[in-house]
């Protein structure tokens, strides 16, 4: 039987091994243990140390991997640890293609750590540029984000992936943005996606976790290993947070991106915002590409104001939507990505996409709508441009 997507949140297709059918548990235990006793020499329940396996975590991962159409998912402790993770699949020498608009994390991670060892990195924007220009001999991989983080780029998914298999390349997707609920890369030739689990998969910013997902055996053998290898493997009642998110949702989903469309709009018609960034905008670059490839827009925008002072001066002043670095929960958050997400960029490649001082990027909760238009509308409203001050 092939379930929707939103009943996939809540129950696993065939699930033969549902510990919760032995006591009639609706919510999945939390196997909060760290070793398990062995039978006999030779025999194992399937569980021998929680760094290599837990029930609560395989759960989660199963749930994962069927929201993603995958083979296999791996929960690790935060989505840097999953990218961590993912980069040791490849060996000094290699060189990766990456979108130049990605989350600063990841762009410090690659500059860091990964060139450090041996790793080499071309980043362009993926969503404009001619991509096979830049593939060279030693090239292994397309790493891309689609929407991206913050600028709402739209990559052609489809697209560069028949360009990876011309190539023999992997390709690489960050899906957190949209989640599995409204978008699947694999589906469209992705070989791995990955997603920060703390944003839109556990939906209540009270957790972090990060997946890599993928629908090749031999990807899986080797994250497998590398896994239980290095030990970033998620915590048990993380999983079980995880869980919890993730049936819900379909329903956060919705919600925020309805309220998302109605913020656009409100920011549409502001005088002092010179730009807003959001794949829902019809008539916009990325409108057509986001309708074929995803099955909604999401909740994520980003806007730009009329100047630095500005920007600061909404993020003091909304009594509501609070001035936080996370995205892909209940509650609306402002970032300032210069100075937050993006601060350790350097400031030549920030600039050069679009991140200047004066940019702001939302992600949109489920509050009432109409409530989050009158937060912005009077922190915006209390500035005199003249005086830079509250009035």
């Amino acid at each position: 039987m092939s379930l929707d997507i939103n009943t996939k949140c809540l129950h696993i297709e065939e699930d033969e091994e549902n510990d919760c059918k032995h006591y009639g548990s609706i919510s999945f235990p939390i196997y909060q243990t760290a070793t398990y006793e062995h039978p006999e020499v030779g025999k194992s329940t399937g569980f021998d140390y929680s760094r290599l396996q837990n029930p609560t975590r395989k759960r989660l991962e199963k749930v994962v991997a069927s929201l993603e159409n995958g083979l296999d998912a791996l929960a690790f402790s935060s989505g840097m640890a999953a990218i961590t993770a993912l980069m040791e699949i490849f060996k000094p020498g290699d060189h990766l293609i990456t979108d130049a608009d990605l989350y600063g994390g990841s762009i410090r991670l690659f500059d860091n750590i990964n060139a450090k060892n041996g790793i080499e990195f071309t980043r362009i924007d993926c969503s404009r540029a001619d991509i096979e220009c830049y593939i060279k001999d030693n090239t292994k991989a397309i790493y891309i984000e689609t929407p991206t983080n913050p600028m709402m780029r739209v990559t052609d998914i489809e697209e560069v992936a028949k360009l990876a298999k011309k190539h023999n390349l992997l390709l690489i997707v960050d899906n957190t943005f949209l989640s599995p609920y409204f978008q699947n890369p694999l589906n469209l030739g992705a070989d791995i996606v990955i997603h920060s689990g703390t944003k839109f998969l556990g939906g209540h910013n009270d957790t972090l976790a990060g997946f890599v997902v993928t629908n090749r055996e031999d990807i899986s053998e080797k994250l497998r290993f590398i896994i239980k290898t290095v030990g970033s493997g998620l915590a048990p009642f993380d999983s079980w947070l995880i869980l919890r998110g993730i049936k819900t949702l379909g329903i956060r989903m919705e919600r925020a991106q309805e309220n998302a469309f109605k913020i656009v709009k409100y920011l549409q018609s502001e005088p002092k915002v010179k730009n807003v960034y959001y794949p829902g905008i019809d008539g916009t670059e990325y409108y057509e590409i986001s309708k074929r490839q995803a099955r909604g827009f999401g909740s994520m925008l980003t806007f730009e104001v009329e100047s630095a002072e500005l920007a600061k001066h909404i993020l003091k002043f909304t009594k509501l939507i609070p001035f936080a670095e996370s995205l892909g929960g209940v509650e609306t958050l402002l970032t300032y990505p210069c100075t937050q997400t993006h601060a350790d960029v350097p400031e030549n490649e920030r600039i050069a996409n679009g991140i200047t001082d004066c940019v702001l990027r939302m992600s949109v909760g489920i509050e009432d709508a109409e409530d989050l238009i009158a937060d912005l509308k009077y922190a915006i409203d209390s500035y005199d441009g003249y005086l830079g001050q509250h009035i």
